[in-house]
């Protein structure tokens, strides 16, 4: 089974078996919503050469999110949108040069174009905390900070549920609190399924 297939199927099997599927009868939709629920997997593989980024890792990641508007509609014409605040909780499973996992926490901040009927195009950029365990001797520390940025679009295939898919750029370094400190960065491709409330 293929890694598209897989993904193909969380994504089918998040949407049918979610609680919140089950709440047609209090339809929200975009322009209205206060929060968003979100499980987003996919892959990701380091650019070795981009920066000082030696090693090669590829992860299979699932991350789950929470966003909370901060804002109504703002602006005109095709920049109209809305401000939100994401909080993520990722699962990096490195499959390659290991099998470990690397997890933590983000915040980052997003502005969601609202101009469209049933797409809402996205950007978002923030960073976080990771534990990683990969045993590199080039990584000198296992508490490491990463940040992120990215943009994605999401289809509303429902007044309350949307599918996504999502690029990101992702670094991973110690910050310099200890050494060898080889970044690992990288680039995310990642499909999802989003609950609007």
């Amino acid at each position: 089974m293929t890694i598209t297939r897989i993904l193909l199927s969380a994504v089918l099997a998040a949407v049918l078996l979610s609680p919140c599927a089950s709440h047609a009868a209090d339809p929200v939709n975009l322009k209205t919503a206060k929060y968003e629920y979100s499980f987003l997997s996919g892959y990701g593989i380091t650019h070795r050469g981009f920066g000082e980024t030696r090693t090669q890792v590829q992860t299979f990641d699932n991350i789950g999110r929470f966003g909370w508007f901060l804002s109504r509609e703002i602006g005109s014409g095709w920049y109209k949108g809305r401000h939100e605040l994401l909080v993520e909780l990722p699962l990096h499973l490195v499959v390659d040069p290991k099998v470990s996992p690397m997890v933590g926490g983000y915040l980052l901040g997003s502005w969601k174009f609202t101009s469209l009927d049933n797409w809402a195009p996205y950007v978002f950029a923030g960073g976080g905390i990771l534990y990683v365990d990969l045993g590199l001797p080039t990584m000198g520390s296992r508490l490491d900070f990463s940040y992120q940025g990215g943009t994605g679009v999401q289809y509303f295939i429902a007044k309350n549920t949307a599918i996504s898919l999502e690029y990101r750029y992702h670094h991973i370094s110690n910050a310099g609190t200890a050494t060898p400190n080889e970044p690992l960065n990288s680039s995310k491709i990642l499909l999802g399924v989003a609950f609007f409330r």
